[in-house]
């Protein structure tokens, strides 16, 4: 499936003249009836730019062009071993809108307020969906950000928000897909991601016990070069991200790859190392990481 200029035109028409349209859509995608068949996913992220992420690399408005996200999200969700889509609810309608979410999963992401470059970027609050309207949406689930820095007291409001939107998702059932990650301030006071995988564990171990049900969460972590460990702290299912698109991704799809040996690894979270890879080849990026997510169960610690 290619995006068309015409369809977009259609869709900027909808926006004005038609709106309903738009959360009829979403509300009719026909949904898949298993949450993952094999159980794996390859899960698309386009969230970025609801928390003004919009740069890559030394471009700082490389994903600002919203015609051109959305052609690469439609191309990447034709490949059927791509299992769907996170993003913040303008996106989500779109590509429902666009006819791209059949038969995928749609997850929506809710507390984007930690705007990059803030000086209040680690108190991230709810700003997108809530868990009444990832239901009433009929969405799959829900995504919330859990960054933690024990300088900073803006991070206590965020562990107690994510633990009460972890509750109201399996209260209904739905998936609740957290991220976790350890950060620091620098000499500047800027809010920077701690590298260290000890730290990162340590994060895992703490959402891992988020809210008053465990049954339906997930976690969203960094694929880390010693992935054992970190997956190691948890009996939840793990996704790993993919981060910053790099001239070389052989780095990156090693790390996928061994990560995806680990018993409760279960795929891939991936939005600009996908969607704007450095040869301009989403088709190829895309397909290579399917392969890898969904061909992967044979190679598992612990399977014969």
């Amino acid at each position: 499936m290619k995006l068309e200029r015409q369809h977009y035109q259609a869709l900027l028409d909808a926006r004005v003249f038609e709106p309903h349209s738009l959360v009829d859509a979403l509300k009719a995608r026909r949904r898949r009836k298993a949450l993952s068949p094999d159980g794996n996913l390859l899960i698309l992220a386009a969230d970025h730019t609801a928390r003004g992420k919009i740069s890559i690399g030394n471009n700082p408005v490389a994903m600002s062009d919203r015609f051109t996200l959305l052609e690469r999200l439609v191309s990447g969700l034709a490949n059927p071993a791509v299992d769907g889509v996170l993003a913040s609810a303008d996106i989500l309608e779109e590509l429902a809108f666009l006819g791209a979410l059949n038969d995928k999963l749609a997850i929506g992401t809710m507390n984007r307020g930690g705007i990059i470059g803030a000086s209040w970027e680690l108190d991230d609050r709810l700003t997108s969906y809530d868990a009444e309207h990832i239901e009433s949406m009929g969405l799959d689930g829900g995504k919330t950000l859990i960054r933690i820095d024990y300088s900073d007291p803006g991070v206590a409001r965020t562990i107690e928000t994510v633990a009460a939107l972890s509750t109201k998702l399996a209260d209904r059932k739905l998936l609740s897909l957290i991220e976790p990650l350890p950060y620091l301030k620098d000499k500047k006071g800027t809010a920077v991601l701690d590298p260290s995988d000890e730290a990162l564990t340590k994060v895992v171990a703490i959402a891992s016990g988020l809210g008053s049900s465990s049954a339906y969460s997930w976690l969203k972590v960094p694929a880390s070069k010693q992935m054992a460990l970190v997956a190691g702290a948890t009996s939840l299912p793990v996704l790993m991200l993919g981060g910053e698109p790099t001239q070389d991704d052989s780095e990156l799809f090693g790390r996928w790859e061994a990560g995806m040996r680990i018993l409760n690894v279960r795929g891939l979270v991936a939005g600009r190392s996908l969607l704007y890879p450095t040869n301009s080849d989403t088709f190829g990026a895309v397909s290579r990481a399917a392969d890898l997510v969904h061909k992967a169960l044979a190679n598992r610690d612990g399977s014969k």
